[in-house]
C-alpha cells in the first residue's frame, strides 16, 4: 500500500543522518500479519528465500528486462556510471558505529547492493547513468499492533534527463513493479510463518 512522504520521514530512521542531498520518491507498507518487534531479520530472510526477479509475474520481468535491454544499448548501466565511478558509495558516508555493524547479504538476484543492515532498518543502493537510488526497508508496529516492513525509494537523479526518466517510469512502478513486489513479499512472510509454524508441530509430534 503506497504511504504518505511523511511515513517515512516522521520515523527515526538512522538513515535521515547521511541522506539529506537524496529526494524521497516512493514510500510503500507491506502487511506481515502476527510479525513482532524482533521479527525484521525473519523478513529480510524470507524475502532473500523468495529469490529475485526471475521469480516475479511476467509483467514485472518483462518490463525489467527491457530496461536492462535498453540500458545496455544505451550504456545507461556501464561501469563508469556506477558506485565507485560516477557516484561513491553511501557507506562512506555512514558513521563508525553503522559501518561496523552488518552490511547485509548480496547476490546477483539482486542489482541493489548492500549498504547496511540493523534490529529495525537497512538500506541497499544502485546507481547508474539516470539516479543515484537507495531503497530503505524499515520495521514498523502497525495500526493493529503487529509488526510491518516499509520501503522507502530515495533517489538523487542525475541531471535532468534523471528526472525525466523517473517521471517517464512512474505509471510503471504504480502499476506493476509496487503491485507485483507487494504479492511476493507478503507471500514471502505468510509462507515462512506457516514453514515456521508446521516445523513447529512436526517437532512436537516427534516427542
Amino acid at each position: 500500500m503506497r504511504l504518505p512522504k511523511t511515513a517515512h520521514t516522521s520515523r527515526p530512521w538512522r538513515v535521515h543522518e547521511f541522506t539529506s542531498d537524496f529526494a524521497i520518491e516512493d514510500v510503500w507498507s507491506f502487511r506481515t500479519p502476527g510479525a513482532g518487534p524482533d521479527d525484521f531479520p525473519a523478513m529480510l530472510a524470507a524475502m532473500r528465500a523468495a529469490g529475485g526477479l526471475a521469480q516475479q509475474p511476467w509483467p514485472a520481468r518483462f518490463l525489467f528486462a527491457l530496461r536492462w535491454k535498453i540500458g545496455a544499448l544505451l550504456g545507461w548501466d556501464r561501469p563508469s556510471a556506477g558506485i565507485g565511478a560516477r557516484v561513491t558509495s553511501l557507506r562512506d558516508r555512514l558513521p563508525g558505529d553503522i559501518r561496523d555493524a552488518p552490511r547485509g547479504v548480496d547476490s546477483k538476484a539482486m542489482p541493489l547492493k548492500a549498504v547496511y543492515e540493523l534490529d529495525t532498518e537497512s538500506v541497499r543502493e544502485l546507481a547508474n547513468t539516470t539516479v543515484h537510488t537507495l531503497m530503505h526497508l524499515g520495521w514498523v508496529q502497525g495500526a493493529n499492533g503487529d509488526y510491518e516492513l516499509r520501503m522507502a525509494v530515495l533517489v538523487k537523479p542525475n541531471g535532468l534527463f534523471g528526472r525525466l526518466y523517473l517521471a517517464a517510469i512512474a505509471p510503471f512502478r504504480y502499476l506493476i513493479v509496487y503491485p507485483a513486489l507487494t504479492r511476493r513479499w507478503e507471500r514471502a512472510w505468510l509462507v515462512r510463518d506457516h514453514d515456521h509454524v508446521e516445523a513447529e508441530h512436526d517437532e512436537g509430534t516427534s516427542l
